[in-house]
């Protein structure tokens, strides 16, 4: 136990370990924590406990170690602050690794503390243990296995710094790229509090002013570096008149808006996928990805290079630019690991080469960019001529956006829903936009938008996602009367299967006897009664406008917003909106 004073009595080596893990996580700025309930995580929960009843952090309890870990993704995507996540022995580390993935393709803080027996039981058939060092593989940025500990001094400085390395690794502090790490603790009975007094054999306690045991530099950020550190003329990126800049997924947001800063000092058009701040949709051209797709006016005004900023990761008309022959592909990468699945770059570039305030395109070759904008606008006043029919996913899209009030954060789920929403939608979509686009994994997206919602309080929260991404991750509405309740709606677009497929080479007509059984994946499962299950409010939305009026509705707790879409809609949908893009701009 910790006393106000700081010192550490009543301890037995497993709850001294945990004890001192959890103080020097505090010192190192983790304020929450998700805890999967178990028996050889025991020490680690009551430190935990014991943590959030002196107010150091915030505790969440759930039963599943997927949605935990998912959780624990959302809040430290939400905060920006390490998050970390208990968990028992056995298969319940593995249920981690989805999360573990996804922060590590996302750049994400998450640390995994997992219980573990101690070495001797190791390969014996004990029950509950498998191998759990190394379990993750190469997705953590630092692992450590810490030994069941034993009552002899000198532990307490080898525990603390630990911690310290494991929270440098995670945040970036030196130098590296954020990101998951894993603390493996051996732990042997006695796994509860000791019963009556059992003073340490040295002092466990930390430094005296409060700090880390260790200082580690302050974590990089974009943010910072970009807004302190002006970069020298050799980091710059060159002038190119007909230079158009690609705006993906970014783990900072303030690169996105960097980036649309830099290209409107330029005159450069810019086309941005739907996540990161207002700022930057509000700089990006209209429609922008659907503009892509008309290829005859492409073709007429094509860039002579295209500027990548983090990753886009959602459409093929994005995809088949870069690989356009002769086109110049130069990229400005957050870390070491820059995009470029296609192997079109020429050229790598820090945050740091988005210089503004230097050498601009010369008035006279800015035309080009104004044709761009122009064609951009144009095309967003078809689009909003031609009402999206109902019910449609792009027409639901656009239902929620309309009713976003104006300081929300939204949270996209992967397939059709983030892609009907980068379509139908021009200009600004809400405060800001998250989603887990590290591996674009279905897996744990109630979760993660739960976590987001949780750090973003009082501001409302909402996510889009469809109903086998919603039913993937159901325990992530297992929320106990204990832990704290989560304002946020959730809009399910409900197709009954895998849409996304429809769109993709499976949904062709001439594949249809094979598509339903092995594509479509149809389930048939009653959304209200799910609902009722678990104590959550449902409604059904039959019209664009009532789907608008329930997203603008002020919100108390979960609440999940149904829009049944028929699946075999979709193809022709994306087909019609696209030849409306074409025939727009073809007299242009």
């Amino acid at each position: 136990m910790t006393l106000p004073s700081g010192r550490l009595t009543r301890v037995n080596p497993s709850q001294a370990l945990s004890t001192v893990l959890v103080d020097e996580l505090v010192r190192g700025g983790v304020r929450d924590v998700v805890l999967s309930p178990g028996s050889r995580s025991a020490p680690l929960a009551y430190a935990v406990l014991a943590a959030e009843r002196a107010g150091l952090l915030r505790l969440h309890v759930r039963v599943d170690e997927r949605s935990a870990g998912f959780l624990a993704l959302g809040l430290a995507r939400g905060s920006g602050l390490p998050v970390a996540v208990i968990t028992t022995s056995g298969t319940a580390v593995a249920n981690i690794h989805p999360a573990v993935l996804e922060a590590h393709h996302a750049g994400v803080p998450v640390l995994v503390l997992s219980a573990d027996r101690p070495h001797e039981l190791r390969g014996t058939g004990a029950n509950q243990t498998t191998t759990q060092p190394g379990i993750f593989g190469g997705s953590t940025r630092w692992f450590a296995d810490l030994p069941a500990p034993v009552e002899r001094p000198g532990l307490g400085p080898f525990w603390r710094s630990t911690v310290c390395r494991a929270l440098a690794a995670a945040t970036g502090a030196t130098g590296g790229a954020p990101g998951p790490v894993h603390l493996n603790v051996a732990l042997r009975e006695p796994l509860v509090p000791a019963a009556s007094d059992n003073s340490w054999v040295d002092d466990l306690d930390g430094r005296a002013d409060g700090a880390p045991w260790v200082q580690a530099p302050v974590p990089p950020s974009t943010n910072r570096s970009l807004g302190v550190r002006p970069p020298t003329n050799d980091l710059a990126l060159s002038e190119v008149a007909r230079t158009l800049v690609v705006v993906g997924d970014t783990r900072d947001p303030a690169l996105g808006e960097r980036a649309a800063a830099w290209a409107s000092e330029r005159g450069h058009p810019l086309v941005a996928e739907p996540f990161g701040s207002a700022a930057l949709r509000a700089e990006a051209l209209p429609h922008g990805s659907l503009l892509l797709t008309a290829t005859d006016w492409l073709d007429a005004h094509a860039p002579e290079r295209v500027v990548v900023v983090g990753r886009p990761t959602l459409s093929r008309a994005v995809g088949a630019l870069l690989r356009r022959p002769g086109l110049v592909v130069e990229v400005v990468a957050e870390d070491s690991q820059w995009p470029d699945p296609s192997h079109v770059a020429c050229a790598v570039h820090p945050p740091l080469a988005l210089r503004l305030g230097g050498p601009t395109v010369p008035e006279d070759d800015r035309g080009w960019g104004a044709r761009w904008r122009a064609a951009a606008q144009q095309l967003a006043d078809g689009v909003a001529a031609q009402p999206f029919p109902w019910p449609s996913g792009l027409a639901a899209a656009k239902a929620v956006v309309d009713g976003l009030p104006d300081d929300a954060v939204l949270v996209l789920g992967p397939s059709n829903p983030v892609r009907d929403l980068d379509l139908a939608v021009a200009g600004p979509i809400a405060d800001d936009v998250l989603a887990n686009r590290g591996l674009a994994g279905i897996d744990g997206v109630v979760s993660t938008a739960v976590g987001i919602s949780l750090t973003r309080a009082p501001a409302p929260a909402f996510a889009l996602l469809g109903d086998l991404t919603f039913l993937h991750d159901t325990n992530g509405l297992l929320i106990g009367p204990d832990e704290v309740t989560p304002h946020l709606t959730l809009v399910v677009i409900n197709d009954d299967g895998g849409g996304i497929f429809a769109t993709l080479e499976p949904g062709a007509p001439e594949r249809e006897a094979d598509f339903e059984r092995v594509f479509g994946t149809p389930t048939a499962t009653d959304l209200a009664a799910l609902c009722r299950a678990h104590g959550i409010r449902y409604d059904l939305v039959e019209s664009s406008e009532a789907l608008t009026d329930a997203v603008a509705e002020p919100q108390h707790g979960i609440r999940v917003v149904e829009v049944r879409v028929g699946r075999s809609t979709h193809r022709q949908a994306l087909a019609d909106l696209r030849a409306l893009a074409a025939a727009t701009l073809a007299s242009l």
